[in-house]
């Protein structure tokens, strides 16, 4: 990338180089030491899990380098194409998608944290700096939460009450499920839409003047069902536990460790 430069480099000691869009200042000893490596035998002998991500488009890493690299090392090694990407990956998009991608490979090769015991929710920061946290569910599950942008959020997961509305719409699908499969009705297909919102108490027939949390539900059944089977499930939708949880006051005792 910088053949022309080589000689001025070992001359003055050092030089700036102009590489992907920025200027690196780029010493003799730097110069000499990748002279001497032999990467075909340091990848072959890596003893480890390789993914390589390269875009085609890259014009500062040809394709033959990374094809390179992927054929000197010994599996298990994976290839990712990245389609439209830049080098340095400056898109937005992109470099989401280059990190999703490389936290669920790397999930197969390497314990990121600890899991929670069974039965325990475990939430910790991702990024201190905005609201990012990540979520364990037990040995198995792990997904994110996060805030909206317009909240100071990076949008990178759901929202707090968003999780509580998909509990909440999770729930109602499976009871009704639950119910029509034990009284074997013609029940194709179960959707719950969930909304949040806050009501004042005497909008939403309570009589109070506080606010109060409202979430509407829209279930859609698709099924050769009657009427009376409808109604039916419909009541139990307003009996599935979430549902009982949320109308019902709860009791959270919180503890220091």
């Amino acid at each position: 990338m910088f053949s022309d430069q080589i000689e001025d480099i070992r001359d003055k000691g050092q030089a700036d180089v102009f590489l992907a869009g920025r200027t690196f200042q780029i010493g003799a000893e730097f110069v000499e030491d990748i002279g001497q490596a032999a990467l075909d035998d340091a990848i072959a002998s890596l003893k480890a899990a390789l993914l390589v991500l390269h875009a085609p488009q890259d014009e500062t890493v040809d394709i033959e380098n990374a094809s390179r690299i992927f054929r000197a090392a010994k599996h298990p090694k994976s290839f990712v194409t990245l389609d439209t990407a830049d080098h340095p990956i400056s898109g937005k998009e992109d470099a989401e998608y280059v990190a999703d991608v490389i936290a669920t490979w790397a999930g197969r090769y390497v314990d990121l944290s600890p899991p929670a015991p069974e039965g325990i929710i475990r939430v910790s920061e991702a990024d201190p700096s905005g609201f990012l946290q990540d979520v364990v569910s037990g040995p198995n599950h792990r997904t994110v939460a996060d805030e909206p942008a317009a909240y100071g959020g990076t949008d990178m997961g759901m929202s707090p009450y968003g999780f509580v509305a998909a509990g909440l719409g999770a729930c109602t699908s499976m009871s009704i499920r639950m119910y029509a499969r034990r009284k074997k009705w013609p029940l194709d297909h179960v959707s719950v839409e969930v909304s949040h919102d806050k009501e004042h108490a005497q909008d939403a027939g309570v009589g109070a003047i506080a606010k109060i949390d409202q979430f509407h539900r829209r279930i859609t059944l698709l099924g050769d069902l009657d009427e009376d089977q409808r109604a039916r499930l419909l009541e139990i939708a307003d009996k599935c536990p979430v549902h009982r949880t949320l109308e019902h006051t709860a009791v959270v005792v919180t503890e220091l460790v």
